[in-house]
């Protein structure tokens, strides 16, 4: 649980408007595939063009950036194979549904993709978390011609050949150009490992992805120079865990560019640096050796911003949820952070309502939230999760409570990220352009700034000549709750 847009932030797919982790929304038969899910900002292209006589699959891809990574190594493994990408139902001779299982709400949402995908095409392959449970989607589809858990790829590949049989042109396809994006293509996600070795109470991660199996350094490096050398400029870096990077192949060294590189999460991140490119961390639990990254920040290798998930800061709720539960060593840590690196950005997620919760508790947040001023924060409130152990928990806490909390976390959130945009005022910064209007109106992000769950920076003159991804200077003359307004000064 720990990928949540910042509230208030713009708009979201219908999916995540209804509280679910929903990355990209199921297809319609007027819809792009993927559809928009901002529409404010520039689309992903993905060629719908195909030859004549070949076979087509459409994707339907859902929950989190870690599952669109798998859906666009799937849909480049089948362009390598000789199939055309549908851009809607019609044009598909099959459709597979990678679907996201973390949240009981999440599960419902992907059966209603899976029957929509049904109604509409008929041939339908279901992959991703809620593959997991097959007993689950097929005694409410049966008609699904194959169900696979996640990051099962040779399994999907083989259930897309047993019902579109490939039909590979030797001489155009076999050998694609580069991988299928469904991101825009000036920022890309960078998965370093999968799955997690934590047992946190609410989550059932570890039981439908597995622990913790972190890609070789050099494949992943080799991944980002590709990326970069084919005109992405931000590595949006993702995992389950990102700071356990390399711990199950005991920081085992690999070779790239004639040297030696340690699977380890400062190293990468080190490497990482020497790309052309912002490079910008996800999932980053607080673990002590997270402090030697923030030195690379302050030089400028990687982007001074960590996307933390904390859950909560009282000691009995994250004893409750089986996480650490140094609060106080967290402050502490905060502070050095900022002490190393005083323009780094600190987003996090929170559960509130979680099983127990007290008031008291829950006051403890707040004050906790006053003393470290996080930058940017999203919150949930606690739902129960099919398999997870904290639903047996004792003295769950209302729903009107948990909405009531909820309620004052993010008003606490708002003035925060307020004051602080507030003081951004008269700066100096670069952001990245993710979309220019039909109104010359460009539509940036700061380096403070993650792609869909954070704010904007808002550049309403002077735009002329600007293209998406280009990267350039302003001056900010305007702050809102969670977003800049800029003048363009390069």
């Amino acid at each position: 649980m720990n990928w949540q847009r910042q509230e208030g932030a713009g708009p979201l797919s219908p999916f995540a408007k209804r509280g679910v982790l929903a990355y990209t929304a199921p297809m319609s038969n007027s819809s792009s595939n993927p559809p928009d899910l901002r529409p404010d900002l520039a689309r992903a292209t993905v060629s719908g063009d195909a030859r004549p006589g070949q076979p087509t699959i459409g994707m339907v891809s859902l929950g989190c950036p870690k599952a669109l990574v798998d859906s666009e190594r799937i849909l480049t493994r089948l362009r390598a194979e000789g199939y055309g990408i549908s851009p809607d139902y019609s044009g598909a001779d099959a459709v597979i549904v990678n679907t996201c299982g973390f949240l009981d709400s999440a599960k419902a949402e992907s059966l209603e993709a899976i029957g929509e995908a049904i109604q509409e095409n008929g041939k339908v392959i279901v992959t991703g978390c809620l593959g997991a449970e097959p007993e689950y989607i097929t005694g409410t589809h049966p008609k699904v011609l194959a169900v696979t858990g996640p990051h099962q790829y040779e399994q999907v590949l083989d259930a897309v050949h047993g019902a579109v049989p490939p039909s590979p042109d030797p001489f155009i396809d076999l050998l694609p150009a580069k991988s299928v994006s469904l991101t825009p293509r000036h920022y890309s996600y960078l998965k370093i490992s999968e799955g997690c070795n934590h047992k946190c109470k609410f989550c059932i991660i570890p039981d439908m992805r597995g622990k913790l199996a972190s890609r070789p350094v050099h494949a992943i490096l080799r991944e980002a120079e590709k990326l970069v050398e084919n005109g992405v400029k931000e590595l949006l870096v993702i995992s389950q865990d990102t700071s356990a990077y390399g711990l199950d192949r005991k920081y085992s060294t690999h070779p790239w560019k004639e040297r030696e590189v340690r699977s380890h999460i400062t190293d990468l991140a080190r490497e990482l640096g020497q790309f052309d490119a912002w490079v910008r961390l996800h999932y980053v639990y607080p673990y002590p050796h997270v402090r030697d990254l923030i030195p690379l920040m302050a030089d400028g290798l990687i982007l001074p911003y960590l996307d933390i998930p904390f859950q909560h800061s009282h000691p009995d709720t994250l004893k409750r949820m089986a996480r650490p539960a140094h609060t106080s060593k967290t402050l502490t840590e905060i502070a050095a952070w900022r002490e190393m690196c005083p323009d780094i950005t600190l987003r996090s997620t929170f559960i509130v309502g979680y099983p127990g919760e007290t008031e008291q508790e829950f006051q403890h947040l707040l004050d906790w939230m006053d003393e470290a001023q996080l930058d940017r924060v999203g919150c949930f409130q606690y739902e129960n999760v099919d398999g997870a152990r904290s639903n047996d928990l004792p003295d769950h806490v209302p729903a009107e409570v948990k909405q009531e909390r909820w309620d004052r976390f993010m008003e606490k959130a708002q003035a925060i990220s307020e004051a602080k945009l507030a003081a951004k005022v008269g700066q100096t910064m670069d952001v990245i352009v993710d979309d220019i209007d039909e109104d010359g109106i460009a539509t940036c992000r700061t380096k403070a700034d993650a792609p869909e769950i954070d704010g904007n920076l808002f550049i309403d003159e002077d735009t002329g000549g600007l293209q998406v991804g280009d990267i350039v200077t302003v001056e900010v003359d305007e702050a809102g709750e969670y977003d800049l307004w800029g003048r363009r000064l390069a």
